[in-house]
């Protein structure tokens, strides 16, 4: 995945610091995920998606991997999109429940 990153961020022609900045993440936590070191949550998946314009199974296959099966990156781009759409949700109700609850 963060092979696949740094390809869609070069060919935006983006610098880490830019796509950092865009993320809301510093360069350091961009660069550790470019090499794999650290995972993204389902939050900052769809924040790469947006700002690098491709969709979230992109992120996950090879580049150079050729498929005739277009229908199958339809499925898993659906599965990522839901579970996104929960994360997202879930998060917020947590802030909520959160800021609803009296100050200790």
């Amino acid at each position: 995945m963060g092979t696949n990153i740094k390809y869609y961020r070069k060919k935006q022609r983006l610098s880490q610091e830019q796509l950092a900045e865009k993320l809301e993440i510093t360069t350091k936590h961009l660069s550790t995920i470019e090499t794999g070191a650290t995972f993204v949550s389902a939050e900052l998946l769809e924040k790469f998606t947006l700002q690098l314009f491709v969709s979230a199974s992109a992120l996950f296959y090879s580049v150079d991997e050729i498929t005739t099966d277009d229908s199958l990156f339809g499925k898993i781009d659906h599965i990522i999109d839901t579970e996104c759409q929960k994360t997202s949700h879930a998060i917020k109700m947590q802030i909520r429940y959160l800021s609803s609850q009296p100050a200790e």
